[in-house]
């Protein structure tokens, strides 16, 4: 007798996965350490920018006989840069550098990694080492505006920034050893005492338009 035909339909096979789809089920979920609120955008006009405009550009068309106003430099970003070797042994110092970073810029930073591995420091490739947020626009403005009537006078026998540590293309880096000179971080809640670096891009072409241009929007440079 011929075999009864079961009723049950036959499994359908898995469906193929393409070599990216396979590639992203391998690999393994990075769990976030920082937290990724967001910041909200501050709205109004931005002081400095309106010094910049009324002040800034005619002192500048002046001082180099610029034809037109498209010729004065301006600012174009500002970088905040945090390097905390210590998150390598405390990832706990690393997220307090995040968000006191949100704190003073008022946007949310991004956390740098290391390029290469160096045995030495036991360091790996790929490690969270620190972490930098670049400012444009209002921000940009309003953070510099608080660095110079606020944060700077706040540092002890402050006589004055350098004026050599200009790049050769007009644009400025300063280093600051703590950020407890920011009156926005509260001591209580901070987990190290840390450092960052500052640095003021322009479109300027020399750095005697540059130092000239950050003169006029209030920069205090020693003589």
């Amino acid at each position: 007798m011929p075999k009864e035909e079961t009723k049950n339909p036959p499994k359908s096979r898995p469906k193929a996965q393409t070599k990216s789809e396979a590639k992203a089920a391998a690999k393994p979920v990075a769990h976030a350490t920082v937290a990724t609120k967001q910041v909200a955008e501050p709205t109004g006009p931005a002081r400095l920018k309106e010094h910049y405009q009324e002040k800034v550009v005619p002192a500048m068309m002046k001082a180099f006989s610029y034809r037109n106003q498209m010729q004065v430099p301006h600012l174009e970003a500002i970088v905040l840069n945090v390097g905390m070797g210590k998150a390598t042994q405390n990832a706990k110092l690393l997220e307090s550098a995040v968000e006191e970073l949100v704190v003073i810029s008022g946007q949310r930073p991004v956390v740098t990694r290391a390029r290469k591995a160096i045995a030495n420091f036991k360091l790996r490739k790929g490690l969270a080492i620190g972490t930098k947020v670049t400012l444009r626009g209002r921000r940009m403005y309003e953070f510099l505006d608080r660095l110079l009537t606020m944060a700077l006078p706040r540092i002890r026998d402050f006589k004055g920034l350098s004026p050599k540590s200009f790049d050769g293309r007009g644009n400025y880096t300063l280093g600051l050893k703590e950020q407890l000179i920011f009156p926005e971080i509260k001591y209580d809640s901070v987990q190290s005492i840390h450092g960052m670096d500052i640095t003021i891009v322009t479109s300027a072409n020399t750095n005697d338009e540059g130092k000239a241009l950050l003169k006029e929007m209030g920069v205090p440079f020693r003589a």
